[in-house]
């Protein structure tokens, strides 16, 4: 633990009392130009410290940054979020970075987080809105033991821990369209995106990225997507502290992994059943310019969509834009 998260653990410890300046110094031995120093570095950070010649310091608000110290405090995890996280004021996209520190060999539950994204990326080279300070942009590496073909069951995976978090974090029921998407009233409030690193017939690392809408507001989404998108805000009406959302998905992405790596796909498949509403539905797949219209009849082993046509051909669709027939483009 660094000097500063040492001095900020002290004055939470004391949340709410004054701490003298002298107190600190001894405490950790270090100067007490050195603490005023932490002091306005936290400062700087986004946490609310008082300061008074005569009284020391108060500690009154945590940061709403999404920091590596508050992402650990509180959480409920053995693996995601304890250890190798990388925080970032901006990047082009989590993804990119994080797919650099796989390919460098990064352990598996690293976590790259941003403030803000330049390039966020979605599927099939589009891009996310990512505004400073207003979303959750994470992305964290993976090394399961799987092969290539089972990589579309971690979206799966992935998708109910999302949907579960909001569900138990904040109310927010949610419905997910296959393959990536987190709807609600069939505006889309997150995305997943995942990118695979192979190595002859096996998986070398997953990178698992979340673009989550939180405190964004109706009129900050650009033009072209705003009455495509929601956010956490929006349908809620309330301001919601995103180290909670981050604690509520870590702790349900480890779950449903966990679950992932004992072998009970099936049972992940079963609760994404519960959050989708596309089983038995009729849909158009767009696939790289290929179009396929048939009826959802089931998700099968390997997380992949299964249709059959009108003339009862049947057709594994492991990506594409799905649209439901009758129902507006998402």
């Amino acid at each position: 633990m660094s000097t500063k998260d040492q001095l900020l653990s002290h004055l939470k410890e004391k949340k709410g009392a004054w701490v003298s300046g002298e107190l600190l110094s001894n405490k950790m031995m270090i100067s007490r130009s050195a603490v005023w120093k932490h002091i306005r570095k936290l400062r700087e950070e986004g946490y609310l410290i008082e300061s008074s010649p005569k009284k020391g310091y108060l500690f009154r608000k945590s940061s709403d940054l999404l920091l590596a110290e508050e992402i650990r405090e509180g959480l409920d995890t053995k693996l995601f979020g304890r250890e190798n996280i990388v925080y970032l004021k901006e990047t082009d996209s989590t993804n990119l970075r994080a797919r650099d520190l796989a390919a460098r060999g990064a352990p598996e539950g690293t976590i790259v987080i941003s403030e803000k994204q330049l390039s966020g990326k979605g599927r099939r080279g589009r891009s996310w809105f990512s505004p400073s300070g207003k979303g959750i942009y994470a992305s964290f590496i993976l090394r399961p033991a799987i092969p290539p073909s089972e990589a579309p069951r971690i979206v799966l995976t992935t998708s109910v821990a999302v949907a579960e978090a909001l569900l138990a974090q904040i109310q927010l029921k949610t419905t997910i369209k296959w393959p990536n998407d987190i709807l609600v009233n069939r505006k889309k409030i997150a995305g997943i995106l995942i990118e695979i690193g192979t190595e002859m017939d096996v998986v070398n690392y997953i990178v698992v990225g979340l673009g989550l809408n939180v405190n964004i507001p109706y009129e900050c989404f650009p033009d072209e997507i705003r009455e495509e998108a929601t956010s956490v805000l929006i349908e809620t009406g309330k301001i919601i502290p995103r180290i909670d959302l981050i604690h509520g998905y870590l702790k349900w992405f480890e779950k449903y992994y966990n679950m992932f790596n004992e072998g009970r796909f099936e049972e992940i498949v079963s609760r994404w059943k519960k959050f989708s509403d596309i089983i038995g539905r009729r849909v158009m797949v767009d696939l790289s310019g290929k179009t396929y219209v048939g009826e959802v009849s089931h998700i099968d082993q390997d997380g992949v969509l299964v249709i059959k046509d009108s003339s009862g051909e049947t057709h594994r669709i492991f990506s594409g834009d799905v649209t439901l027939i009758h129902d507006s483009v998402d």
